[in-house]
């Protein structure tokens, strides 16, 4: 290559080049960015929005606009005000994390319940935008964990199917899901009575230890039917003495209650009761502030439907989903079973069992639950290519390590092929072929992985 000599611009020439914003060269003029859009990897999505939505559309279910001409984007509504009200005790860290991405994570229902390893949940709007997904449609998180792939869709009047095989984490998701329209009288009602609730709760499923995963006992499965009424409301119906969708109501103080069991398991700062009634407090300031922007709007939410159920044998029917977007286990770096343990022991969950199925966990050693996690992940990829239409998009968010995958497979960090690149090649396999890789950098966990991809996989 010939390198060739720049003239030296005059200090005019420096003043033009400085004044020419590369937004301005990529956005239309009419299109006001939101604050905090620091990446590059949101650059490109926004960029992509920006090609494929209309501006009415980009008003309605865009992620990365505040403003189309004099109007303000849904998405900016959505997120401003006060952010995730935490507790008092809360690091300045964590407080300055959520007002740095207070458009990013934590708005809407995304905040309750700290689940490991979730979504950024901006992403996954701007993900189903850029995937030509439109109101109507179906999209499929096969992998579903805490539901951020079906809250936002139903926000956006898309229709979704979430699966995981863990009982709880489809408690969860149907739980935030529900908490978009939960009724709010009889929730301020259940917080105006918090002790009562919480020694309900406590009689019923037992209580934490505090600063301890130790538990007392209890007798697993006597808790309820998720998808049943039960008698076991009647204590709680007594106590609302209202008129309203009671198995919403109950769920989401009982996920309020088993939040705060994790917190009181990881910290003495405050007693079992007092954590449950500040969590409960901020579960019903989120709902009440994302209802307050929904007002007028509840019609156009799309359903969501989540299923206990396994990634490698869908139970949905062939080229009968729109897109896929999930993010599989970040390989064997999360044990999300120990991190649930206790809501699981709640739901009556045999956690032994459910390991030996779980892909990412199977095998004793890490070169077994490597191969095994593999062929999960092929298996997982044919029945995403079975159930998507001709021409739809398969985008799958994950991260590597390749120096935990160096000492599994014994060879260089240089010489690993990649997660990211082990799924691309699984997916041509079954005629879904690779269309774009984005890359982005990882925050706020506590891991060793610092990168994750976008694979966005096309069904040919």
């Amino acid at each position: 290559m010939v390198l060739t000599k720049k003239k030296q611009p005059s200090a005019k020439n420096i003043a033009n080049v400085l004044s020419d914003s590369i937004y301005d060269r990529i956005f239309p003029s009419h299109l006001e960015l939101v604050p905090q859009l620091n990446e590059v990897y949101e650059l490109e999505l926004a960029f992509y929005e920006s090609r494929v939505l209309s501006d009415e559309e980009i008003i309605k279910n865009g992620a990365y606009f505040a403003r189309v001409g004099d109007r303000l984007t849904r998405h900016f509504l959505i997120c401003s005000g006060e952010t995730v009200r935490l507790p008092q005790h809360s690091s300045s860290r964590l407080r300055s994390f959520f007002q740095t991405n207070q458009f990013k994570t934590g708005y809407a229902t995304h905040g309750l319940f700290p689940y490991r390893g979730k979504f950024h949940p901006q992403m996954i709007k701007a993900l189903i935008n850029i995937m030509g997904l439109k109101p109507g449609d179906t999209v499929l998180d096969p992998m579903m964990g805490s539901g951020t792939v079906l809250i936002e869709a139903r926000l956006m009047g898309i229709k979704s199917v979430g699966i995981d095989i863990s009982p709880f984490c489809c408690f969860m998701a149907q739980t935030k899901i529900d908490g978009l329209t939960v009724p709010l009288s009889p929730v301020k009602t259940a917080l105006n009575n918090c002790k009562q609730v919480y020694d309900y709760f406590s009689a019923l499923v037992g209580q934490p230890v505090q600063g301890s995963k130790m538990r007392s006992e209890f007798e697993p499965g006597v808790l309820f039917s998720i998808n049943e009424p039960s008698s076991n409301y009647n204590l709680i119906s007594e106590l609302l003495s209202q008129e309203c969708e009671l198995k919403d109501v109950y769920n989401f103080l009982l996920l309020a209650y088993l939040d705060s069991a994790g917190y009181t398991e990881r910290s003495n700062r405050k007693s079992p009761f007092d954590q449950f009634k500040a969590i409960l407090e901020r579960y019903l300031f989120v709902a009440e502030k994302i209802q307050s922007v929904l007002e007028g709007m509840e019609s156009e939410l799309a359903e969501a439907r989540t299923l206990v159920g396994d990634a490698r044998k869908l139970p949905l029917e062939d080229s009968s989903i729109d897109g896929i977007l999930f993010s599989p286990p970040y390989s064997f770096a999360i044990d999300y079973l120990e991190n649930d343990s206790f809501h699981l022991g709640v739901l009556g969950v045999d956690i032994e069992k459910l390991r030996e199925e779980m892909v990412g966990l199977r095998g004793r050693t890490l070169r077994q639950k490597y191969d095994l996690y593999v062929a999960d992940m092929e298996k997982v990829l044919s029945e995403c290519a079975r159930v998507l239409r001709q021409g739809k998009f398969c985008t799958i968010v994950v991260g590597t390590n390749n120096n935990q995958l160096s000492k599994i497979l014994g060879v260089s960090p240089d010489d690993v092929q990649g997660i990211d690149e082990i799924l691309s090649g699984l997916g041509s396999r079954h005629g879904l072929q690779l269309v774009r890789k984005i890359s982005r950098q990882i925050t706020g966990m506590a891991n060793t992985m610092r990168t994750e991809f976008i694979v966005i996989l096309q069904k040919k």
